[in-house]
């Protein structure tokens, strides 16, 4: 779906799931990835949960279930941080109530209950809610976010080195390392791993991928750097996960 217009400086996509009726179950591949999202998920078509969906480190492998309505808004570097007052860090790998970590959340589950599983009714309702917890934070808080921000798109692709993107930004090392820690959750080391292994999820695909070349484009020194990299996180090589040969799916 598109991002409504108050949500793009926050939210950097919205995906939406439904049941097809069908009954099946198909695998589910929840890829790693270095974003904390909002998931608001219909159990019937009269109860909904929100979730809080932490960085992601490593691929896993799931069985379907079926439900009428899964609606994904994928944050933007940082904002986890202004929205649920909670460092990213406390996140990472974790699926949770967004109850847990904001007070009045039951009574907006109660609302979107209410709402039925139509997205485009749900994301206009969630949209001036989010806007107004946003609008809370404190200046320096916004600050650190764009700070952040900036720093994200630097380490996207062939990464700058830490060194010099601290230089930049007029911050140190280390601060620059606590404010990934605290706002996206990860090292910026890690968080440059799983964006160059995203980007080879993104790029490879029919016909058959030149590897060597992709190895580069995604930001790799050569293929078996991609390699290694892509196994640890995916659980199998590109060639076996592309080929359909990937670990067997678990029940959640």
């Amino acid at each position: 779906m598109p991002v409504p217009g108050g949500l793009r400086r926050w939210v950097d996509d919205v995906t939406v799931l439904t049941a097809d009726g069908s009954g099946a179950r198909r695998p589910l591949v929840h890829v790693p990835d270095a974003a904390t999202s909002l998931v608001l998920r219909t159990v019937s078509s009269r109860h909904a949960n929100l979730l809080v969906v932490g960085p992601r480190t490593r691929a896993s492998y799931l069985v379907g279930k079926e439900f009428p309505l899964c609606l994904r808004l994928r944050l933007r570097p940082g904002v986890a941080r202004l929205l649920l007052g909670v460092p990213a860090s406390d996140l990472v790998d974790q699926v949770i109530p967004v109850s847990e970590v904001w007070a009045g959340a039951n009574g907006l589950n109660n609302r979107l209950s209410e709402l039925g599983p139509d997205p485009a009714r749900l994301l206009a309702h969630l949209e001036p809610v989010l806007l107004a917890r946003i609008a809370t934070a404190a200046g320096t808080e916004l600050a650190r976010s764009e700070l952040v921000r900036t720093a994200t798109k630097a380490l996207t692709g062939r990464p700058e080195r830490m060194p010099v993107l601290a230089r930049r930004l007029a911050v140190s090392e280390r601060h620059l390392r606590d404010l990934f820690a605290d706002c996206v959750g990860l090292s910026p080391k890690r968080f440059a791993r799983i964006t160059r292994v995203r980007g080879v999820l993104a790029r490879a695909g029919r016909p058959a991928p030149r590897w060597a070349q992709l190895a580069i484009t995604a930001g790799y020194y050569d293929q078996s750097h991609m390699s290694a990299d892509f196994s640890i996180m995916m659980g199998v090589p590109p060639a076996a996960y592309f080929a359909g040969r990937r670990p067997p799916a678990q029940r959640c």
